[in-house]
Parts: structure tokens; sequence; C-alpha cells
């Protein structure tokens, strides 16, 4: 049985103080063990009583000093002491905030209930992108019917759609030009089979014409980006067939080419949150929120928290609490209340599927614009192998990845389109399927008639002083910090300067870094090259912990990334599988595979016992399994 940390902290108050009493409860069941909670959860909570290992470099601290320093704030609850800002939830946008906030001087501690990047932000479609299906639907709205019948909100919601890909390309630039250790160019090519498309895209006449109009359409896209992206170009049948084989070529009359970025965007989460540490951010996975502390009033001023590895309970004091937990954020909001809130999050489930590298070119990525439902269906080469997604519907977010199997189905038949006709695409081609969730947010403080958002809310519950942040997208993640810490400290507090940021990693990292490390250790390209873009410069420290012994066979991981990681703040074998590395969601049988050599490395680092390895193992087996895999689906 799974060994597993429950507590629990009661608050009482009185008129005149207020006084916080911590009590302490440990189960073999789930933290919190109720009825509603998430069962995937109890896979990502073993108490392992890690031992200390040093930070990643001197100047971040280890997870341990991490938790000490949230221990030395919360051992004199009624302490002056306080952080500035309090943080719930260490996605993207959650670890930016800790970022921004720390690089303006602010006393900031953020807390996540899982690893870094667990949930949402692990799961995207890897690209960091400018909006040009927003481009598109704005364009569709602003020469609608309606800008008859209602010019004044027509052109209103057409300059905020327009406003919100302006800000995308910029943000794009930043993670291109200031993080190309993270980040780089990827072609995207739009093959047009036919000068017409009946039914026209976006249910507009126009866009029927859009294979005529390609090639302006991209140009202005690119201008939108001051043309500091790489220019857009037509590729002719012949030069297609040649760069992108797997393409069905009979009929096509030419393909229009775009740039957008692509990352890892697990590692680039993990980057974001060992940053803020760098800058003096008390940053932490595996603590989880349990309760609001309040003073006495409904005002909250701090969270209690528990760090599920050690069952440590926290109580840490702060000016102001931001809740930052994308699709879960609702879950957040009723501990806030401790009753039933106004829903402010809709999760937008999104399924991908990732196949063998032969289904798509090395060189670009492929866009069907008009799938059979209308949804953009992006074909990539991601991680030496072919990642299509995603789908799009509505549905209450939950921990495991595995996705319905419909979904997976419909793929598979979307991405013949383009594809060749003699290229079978098989089902048990499949390496991995997996589902995350977009939020999808409204705001439910807004008075009666306000605009719903088309990007992300910022909301404040005027009763408890709650900030809650939900929507946006990968993109946005450091504007959206901004935003966050621009309110909290107001027009006359410190300004923001993560523009200048150059996230962990980057010192070291240069163009032919993947070279220097074949040169000095030896290993093969594949693992030179996968290290480089992982790592950055960073890969230096990496290399000279052991030789490159593969954690399993026709994949570049190594044996040291395991060891590495847990400097990193990995705590269980499913964050190496999943995020530290990504073989599980490459390949669902290699990651099993890979489950005892990573267990025993990670508990000769972190002293695991032998019941807590087996416990390990136990936990990665049932999360990775949840994966989908080769074979069909049983759900």
């Amino acid at each position: 049985m799974l060994r597993i940390a429950s507590l629990r902290y009661t608050v009482t108050s009185t008129a005149s103080a207020s006084r916080w009493t911590r009590v302490r409860v440990f189960s073999s069941t789930a933290l919190n063990n109720t009825p509603d909670r998430d069962p995937g959860l109890a896979l990502t909570s073993v108490l392992s009583n890690p031992k200390e290992v040093n930070g990643p470099t001197s100047k971040i601290p280890s997870r341990a000093e991490q938790i000490r320093r949230l221990q030395q704030h919360s051992a004199d609850i009624n302490n002056k002491q306080e952080y500035d800002i309090v943080v719930v939830g260490g996605g993207a946008t959650g670890a930016g905030i800790a970022l921004d906030a720390a690089m303006r001087g602010l006393q900031v501690a953020c807390i996540e209930r899982g690893d870094f990047a667990s949930e949402t932000s692990s799961r995207s479609t890897k690209l960091i992108w400018a909006g040009i299906k927003y481009m598109a639907t704005a364009s569709a709205a602003l020469l609608s019917k309606r800008l008859f019948t209602n010019p004044v909100a027509t052109i209103q919601d057409f300059y905020g759609e327009m406003a919100m890909v302006l800000e995308c390309h910029q943000e794009r630039k930043f993670m291109t030009a200031k993080q190309p250790h993270l980040c780089s160019w990827i072609p995207i090519a739009v093959p047009f089979t036919k000068w017409h498309v009946s039914p026209p895209p976006f249910g507009h006449w126009l866009f029927g014409f859009f294979p005529i109009l390609s090639p302006m359409v991209m140009k202005f896209y690119d201008a939108l980006s001051l043309f500091q992206c790489p220019p857009s170009y037509i590729m002719l049948p012949k030069k297609a067939k040649e760069v992108f084989p797997q393409m069905a070529h009979e009929d096509i009359l030419y393909a229009s080419v775009f740039f957008e970025a692509i990352h890892n965007d697990a590692r680039t989460n993990l980057a974001i949150a060992l940053s803020a540490a760098e800058h003096g951010a008390s940053i932490v996975n595996y603590v989880e929120m349990e309760s609001v502390i309040q003073d006495g009033t409904k005002k909250v001023v701090g969270v209690n928290a528990v760090d599920r590895m050690t069952g440590q309970q926290l109580a840490l004091k702060a000016k102001r609490v931001v809740f930052a937990g994308g699709p879960f954020t609702d879950d957040l909001r009723r501990m806030e209340t401790g009753e039933a809130t106004k829903p402010a999050v809709q999760g937008g489930a999104g399924t991908h599927v990732v196949l063998p590298s032969y289904y798509c070119s090395s060189q670009m990525g492929l866009l069907d614009y008009n799938t059979s439902d209308g949804r953009f269906l992006f074909i990539l080469p991601w991680e030496n192998h072919t990642l299509i997604g995603t789908t799009d519907g509505k549905s209450s977010a939950h921990t495991l990845p595995g996705p319905p199997e419909d979904e997976v189905d419909w793929i598979l038949n979307e991405c013949k389109t383009y594809l060749s006709n003699d290229l079978e695409v098989r089902r048990s081609d499949v390496n991995c399927a997996w589902q995350g969730w977009r939020p999808l947010a409204v705001d439910p403080h807004a008075p009666p008639g306000a605009p719903v958002s088309r990007d992300h809310v910022i909301s404040e519950n005027e009763e408890t002083g709650i900030i809650f942040i939900a929507g946006g997208k990968w993109t946005t993640w450091r504007v959206m910090a901004q935003q966050i810490v621009d309110r909290v400290v107001g027009k006359s507090g410190p300004k923001c300067s993560t523009l200048d940021a150059k996230l962990f990693g980057h010192d070291g990292y240069e163009d032919n870094l993947k070279i220097k490390l074949i040169q000095k250790h030896g290993m093969p390209e594949h693992v030179a090259e996968h290290l480089a873009r992982t790592y950055g410069g960073q890969a230096w420290d990496l290399c000279g912990i052991s030789k490159p012994t593969p954690i399993v066979a026709g994949y570049p991981y190594i044996e040291a990334e395991v060891i590495y990681a847990c400097r990193e703040y990995a705590c269980t074998v499913e964050d190496i599988l999943s995020r530290r590395t990504r073989l599980a969601f490459l390949n669902k049988e290699a990651a099993l595979q890979a489950i005892p050599k990573v267990a025993e490395l990670m508990a000769n680092e972190l002293g695991w016992t032998k019941e807590v390895t087996a416990q390990q193992i136990e936990a990665a087996t049932k999360y990775a399994e949840s994966y989908a895999g080769p074979d069909r689906a049983e759900r």
C-alpha cells in the first residue's frame, strides 16, 4: 500500500485576535481523503522522506533548504514575518509570478501540489505560437453581418482579439531571442489541394479563398512581429515532396510555409521555477495547500500547506495570496470560501497522439487548418517523434493523462488527409497518447454585462482579498505574471524586469554546444543534441556526474540525468519519466521498461528505503499505465 500523508489545520478566530491551530494527522490514505479528491494524486504523493541533495548550482538552494525556509517562516505563526505574495500553483504562470516578484525584490513563496508542470503546462502542443488562428477568427467576426447590426461591439472585439495576437508576437520574440537554449523556430507547412474550399473555414465565405490569399495572409502575420521571425514562403510541389515525403503530393497545388516556435514545455516551466529560486523565491514542488488562513474578518492572510514528501505541515502568512491553479483553480476557490462558488474555469480537454518519427518530416511541421469539425490540427516533429494534436472538448480536469479512445481515433483519421495514401496510419503505431486541460476562464466577480475574456482572466475576491488568474496560453506566461504582480504592487511599486530575464540554463549555452559535448565526453550525437537542447549550459555539470549510460535503449536519456534531476527537485520516479525526461509522453512501453532503473538511481541518490522504492515503482507503474499506448484502450 502506498504510504501517503494526510494533515489538517483548523482555524479559529475572535474579534480582537486570531490564532491558528495546527493538527497533525497521518493515515495510509490520500491527503485530504475526500470522495471528490482526484484519485490520480494518490500516485504522486508517496511519503519518501528523501535525504538532502545539493541544488543544481550554488545560487539555487536545495529542495530541502527551500522546505526549511518555509518551516522557519511558519515556526511562529504569530510573528510579524510574512511574505509579500504566496502563489499557489507552480505551472508556467505560477512559477512566472514567482520569478517576476522575486526580480522586483519582493518576498515570495510559490507552492505546487505536484511536480512543476505536472498538469496543463507539460501537456501542450509544444508551440510558442503567435495566434494565427485568433487572427483568423477576429477577421471572420469583423467581416460578419454583426458589423452592420452591432458595429461598435464588433470593432471592439476585433481590436481586443488583434491586441492579443500582437501581444503573442511580442512574447514569442522574447522567448526566441532571449531563451535560445529552450526555444527554436520551426517551419510549418499549410498544403493546398484546391483553389477554393467549401464549406469555408470559420464559416465565412471569404475564407473559402484562403488557398489564394494565404501568401498575403502569412506576410501580414510576419509583419505583426515586425518581420523579426523567419519569413514565410511558398513551397511548390517538387520541393514539398523533397522536404515532406510523407505528404500526399498527387493533388498538391503548393504549400504556404510560416514559422512558429517550439519548445519542451516541461523543461521551460522548470527553467522558470529554478530561475525564480535563483532570484530568491521560496519555490518548491510537492507542497499542497490544504486551507486558507483568515484574520478576524474574511480576509485571507496566508495558507496552510503540507509537504507531501515528508508530511511536514506549514503555515505561510502573506500580504497577498494568488491562485494560479490552471483548470483546478475552482478547487482552490472552494477552499477559499468553504462553500460552493460560482465557477470561473471550464476545462478544455485536448488529446495528443505520438507516432514514430517517420510519419513527419524532421525539418518542418504541418497544419491542417480545416479539419472535419473546424479545429486546427498540427503534425509536428518533436523529440525525434511525430506529435499530432489537438482536440478540444469540454470536460472536468483530472490528474491522470489517459485520453478518450474516440479522440485518439479521430486524430488518426484526420491526419490521413494530408499523408500519402500508401502510408497507413495504424492504431498499433501509437507510441503514446495523452490528454491535458486548458483552463477556459470567466470572471465570477465581474459586474453584470461585463465582456467575457477571450484570453486570460485576473479576478479579485473583495471579501477575501485573494487574486486568481486563469486561462491564457503558454506564449503569454511572462506577461500574465507581470499583470498579476503589477496588480499586487500597484502603480507606485517596483517595475517588472522579466523582459531582460535569461532563464536557467542560458549561461554557458552556445550554438556549438552539442559538438563540444561530443568532443569532451565521446557521447553519441543524438545524446549530445538532446542534452544541449534540454539543459543548455547546465549540460556541462550534468555530464560531469557519470558516463553517458542510456536509461533505456533507443532513447537519448542517460543515467546522469536522473541524478541531476534530483538536484532540480525531482521527487518521484514519475517526475523523471514524464517531465525531467519526456519518455512517458513519447513511448509508454519504454517508460514502463525504464522504471526499475530510474527507481534504483533515485533510491541511491535520495536515500530511499526498500519499502519506499517499492512504493515508488508501484505508483510510477500505475501512472505510466494510464497513458494510452499501442493497444486500444478500454475506457
